[in-house]
């Protein structure tokens, strides 16, 4: 399932409840899940680090689709084939992104 089709499903199966939580509890539901994917990140043995992964996608998929943004295409346009500090790929910046 590429981004644009599981922007869909989430939408599809959680949208409504997203709409009536609101961007604000979401959000917080989001950082939640941030929270659990540090500890996953600290202690990988103790907890599901790829379900923490994949937990953060889906509120962060959610909270897209409240905002009315489509990650697909604006992940598209803002990240291209070179990196556009440097304009190398791989990146060769000395500091981030």
């Amino acid at each position: 399932m590429d981004l644009k089709a599981f922007q869909k499903h989430i939408a599809d199966t959680y949208g409504e409840k997203d709409s009536a939580r609101g961007i604000e509890g979401t959000f917080m539901y989001f950082m939640e899940e941030i929270g659990e994917l540090a500890e996953a990140i600290r202690e990988p043995d103790k907890h599901d680090l790829n379900g923490e992964f994949a937990d953060c996608l889906a509120w962060l998929t959610s909270l897209a689709h409240l905002a009315d943004v489509d990650l697909a295409t604006v992940t598209a346009e803002k990240y291209t084939a070179v990196c556009k500090q440097c304009n190398a790929s791989p990146c060769e910046c000395k500091t981030k992104p």
